[in-house]
């Protein structure tokens, strides 16, 4: 994502054309270009963002790296070289929604705007709360307990949440008054969940199998994969087919399309530690991965093209809501920030 800026001038003063990408996580790092950007008298130029300073990592004439610090703004960006201003343009930068969890895999966004995310823990230990519930003013609150190493999380067309336990290998049924019962079990690691268009659930074992769970609850080997080294992401695409993800030990991963028959290939491949999918109502694929050394969200296009649309670090989920809006989970921290982006739902 780039935003232009069409107008240029031959004077010292620093011009911006372009932000690349166009949105960021705080801490992330884009690239400014444009011209007189670099130093002048051994001073290297100011970055601003909505009036904070962001550290700036390399600075030449025609174009600057910058890490975007936490802003509360609209997301303006200038530079500044002595008392001289450059023109502004904008960057979008993720507002923090919750911190204090332990995300391991997607969130989740319900029709009322909701968010839900783990606080997995450590392997084998249980932790105060396994899902948190985060309104869309941004408060979170403990919607369910007692789940182990809480993992994967699907919504079903009636609001129930189902989530995955690693630990026990199983998937629970959560009303959303929280009430949660035993809904399938013997899924080895259970990671990664997603439903079909037919209201079919699969779940992504990262020992190496994906299970299908049909509504009568009867459980299927839908598709065998490499194990994974985290816990398997899964989505759908438009045409029924399944999209997974299993970072492993390698920084050149791909990502996998399953056929409705259970066929497995490669989808794309060359990304560093592939983790969270989302897919947009055009049939983008978007995957929080690192591309060529830069690290965010990545956009796949059903043409192959990959780039990158929003930077950021640490970074293991992604859900695209109905309104435009991304939510972004690291390891510890819920953000999310409009990029006018619709999920896809089947319903």
């Amino acid at each position: 994502m780039t935003f232009l800026n069409r107008e240029r001038n031959t004077t010292l003063r620093p011009v911006l054309d372009a932000v690349v990408p166009g949105a960021a996580l705080p801490g992330g790092e884009v690239e400014l270009r444009g011209a007189n950007l670099g130093p002048i008298d051994s001073r290297i130029p100011t970055a601003l963002v909505d009036g904070s300073a962001a550290a700036v990592l390399l600075s030449r004439s025609q174009r600057m790296i910058v890490r975007v610090p936490e802003t509360h703004g609209a997301g303006e960006v200038r530079i500044q070289q002595g008392e001289v201003h450059s023109n502004p343009l904008e960057l979008k930068v993720a507002q923090l929604l919750a911190e204090g969890v332990h995300a391991v895999g997607n969130p989740v966004i319900d029709v009322a705007g909701n968010v839900y995310v783990t606080f997995s823990g450590p392997r084998g230990q249980q932790t105060p709360v396994s899902v948190f519930k985060v309104t869309p003013d941004g408060e979170p609150e403990s919607f369910l307990t007692g789940v182990m190493n809480a993992t994967g999380l699907a919504l079903d067309p009636a609001g129930y949440l189902y989530v995955s336990s690693r630990h026990e290998g199983t998937v629970y049924r959560v009303s959303p008054e929280g009430a949660a019962s035993l809904y399938s079990e013997g899924m080895g690691v259970a990671t990664g969940l997603a439903f079909d268009e037919k209201g079919d659930l699969y779940v992504g074992d990262r020992s190496g199998t994906i299970f299908k769970i049909s509504r009568d609850r009867q459980i299927f080997v839908f598709a065998t994969l490499e194990p994974s080294v985290a816990a398997y992401h899964l989505a759908f695409g438009l045409d029924g087919t399944l999209f997974v993800t299993g970072p492993t030990t390698s920084s050149h991963d791909n990502v996998y399309a399953i056929d409705r028959d259970g066929a497995t290939h490669v989808y794309y491949s060359g990304l560093g530690r592939p983790q969270g999918l989302a897919v947009d109502t055009h049939g983008n694929l978007y995957v929080t991965a690192s591309l060529g050394g830069k690290r965010g969200v990545i956009r796949i296009t059903r043409s192959g093209e990959a780039s990158l649309v929003l930077a950021g670090s640490n970074l293991v989920g992604l859900a695209l809501g109905r309104d435009g809006m991304m939510v972004l989970a690291t390891g510890t921290a819920v953000y999310h920030v409009f990029l006018g982006i619709e999920g896809l739902r089947f319903f």
